[in-house]
């Protein structure tokens, strides 16, 4: 017999992004296309048809976007995409454009809520450039694309080796991407701001992110089923610091390497 839930005091937060005409697609990657194809006046129906790739607004990758033959959307249990979160605030730390963020600062974050970071726990990370997306729909809002793709904080390899140490289930980030931005093909498209990312972190970026580190959070976690989702946003500044549930909920895409998805966070009142 299944037991009923009593959901009567649990506030449900919406995590995710709009998706519209103006959502701009991650670099190289087309944005979405949206047309009428039936109107009421003329069909007694309304009817629409869009194209577009995946990597567009609230969306969650696949370990098959970086690796053949690897799992694929319908393939991830829904046990797993809902489950116990953390959502650590890096924007409180101090951490802005270009920052690196390591291990330290997720066990420096424990000490502060007193929340520990458990064994298969989702965890989100807010940089707080969720407020640059052009389709933030929530809070402040400073709509900047540039600073959004191409300026926010990212890890290197030791964040990533400490992500499977300790045994995280998938990560969200209210940024572009996983990686941080100089960590991508955002390096060679936009070398005079690579240049300015050097004088900031003063180092070299091959340096910082040798070649054996590219896109690390993709090309070291996915093929250990740990994958994430890009451009959380939404009511994401109403559970910082806590701990909640959330649910992420793709399509069931069978052969997709990433679907649009809805992230929502459980709280208990």
């Amino acid at each position: 017999m299944v037991r009923p839930v009593d959901l009567r005091n649990v506030r449900v937060l919406d995590l995710s992004q709009d998706w519209d005409i103006h959502t701009p697609g991650f670099a190289t990657y087309d944005g979405p296309t949206i047309k009428w194809i039936k109107r009421v006046a003329f069909d007694k129906v309304g009817g629409q048809h869009i194209s577009s790739t995946l990597h567009v607004g609230t969306h969650l990758d696949a370990p098959l976007h970086f690796i053949t033959n690897s799992q694929d959307i319908a393939s991830i249990p829904l046990d797993k995409l809902f489950g116990p979160a953390v959502i650590v605030d890096l924007e409180k730390l101090g951490l802005g454009d270009y920052d690196l963020y390591t291990p330290q600062h997720f066990e420096d974050w424990e000490h502060s809520p007193g929340i520990h970071i458990e064994r298969r726990d989702i965890l989100s990370v807010h940089t707080g450039y969720h407020k640059y997306y052009p389709s933030n729909w929530a809070g402040e809002s400073q709509y900047d694309e540039t600073r959004y793709f191409i300026k926010h904080p990212g890890p290197t390899r030791e964040f990533a080796d400490w992500v499977l140490d300790r045994g995280i289930s998938w990560l969200g980030v209210d940024a572009g991407s996983m990686d941080h931005p100089m960590n991508t093909v955002i390096r060679t498209l936009r070398p005079d701001l690579a240049a300015a990312a050097e004088e900031k972190l003063g180092r070299s970026l091959s340096d910082i992110f040798p070649v054996k580190d590219y896109q690390v959070m993709h090309n070291a976690l996915f093929p250990h089923l740990v994958f994430h989702a890009e451009n959380v946003g939404g009511l994401i500044d109403e559970v910082l610091d806590q701990r909640v549930w959330i649910g992420c909920y793709p399509w069931r895409f069978k052969g997709g390497e990433a679907a649009f998805c809805r992230i929502v966070a459980y709280v208990q009142e």
